[in-house]
């Protein structure tokens, strides 16, 4: 494969971007599940994934720490120089390197790595920045929406999913004797 790490943006890409308060200051966020099979799928196809957002929080902490995402960095002013110092520490190039981000802050990274994507909602600057638009808007899958394209393009969608798929079925085979 070409693509030897994914890297993602959080707000604005996993959520709508919307943050929720409560009236003791508590901080809530929607997250679509359709985002955590692609997580899933990286894992079987053994790329790396690293979250790089310039927002931090107990919420993104807690999401990433669920999906076993392997590599993350709140609170970054400076994604692209995030980004390169991320790549030269795993022996690869930015353009070994794929990233969807939505934002202005996300542009210089966008313009960098060898596939870059944005949500459909991005502002139209944004848009610009990136290879790809997806169909989807931040929050509602366009994470997956942006891993099951890569495997598409590199033509390696089937093989990656029977990847994801093959221990669950030898699971239920052991344990079923067939």
């Amino acid at each position: 494969m070409k693509i030897k790490l994914v890297i993602t943006d959080i707000d604005g890409v996993w959520t709508d971007g919307s943050v929720y308060l409560d009236s003791h200051g508590n901080e809530t966020k929607k997250f679509s599940t359709a985002d955590s099979i692609a997580v899933g799928t990286l894992a079987a196809a053994r790329i790396p994934l690293a979250i790089i957002s310039g927002e931090g929080g107990e919420t993104a902490t807690l999401r990433a720490k669920e999906l076993n995402v392997p590599i993350v960095m709140l609170g970054v002013e400076n994604k692209l120089l995030a980004a390169s110092d991320l790549c030269d520490s795993l022996g690869i190039t930015l353009e070994e390197t794929a990233f969807i981000g939505d934002d202005i802050n996300d542009i210089l990274l966008l313009e960098r790595v060898g596939i870059s994507a944005v949500p459909s909602n991005s502002p139209s600057y944004v848009k610009r920045a990136a290879k790809w638009e997806l169909t989807k808007k931040g929050g509602e899958g366009v994470f997956r929406e942006f891993v099951d394209r890569i495997f598409q393009e590199e033509g390696v969608l089937e093989y990656v999913l029977e990847g994801y798929l093959y221990p669950l079925r030898s699971a239920f085979q052991e344990k079923k004797g067939k």
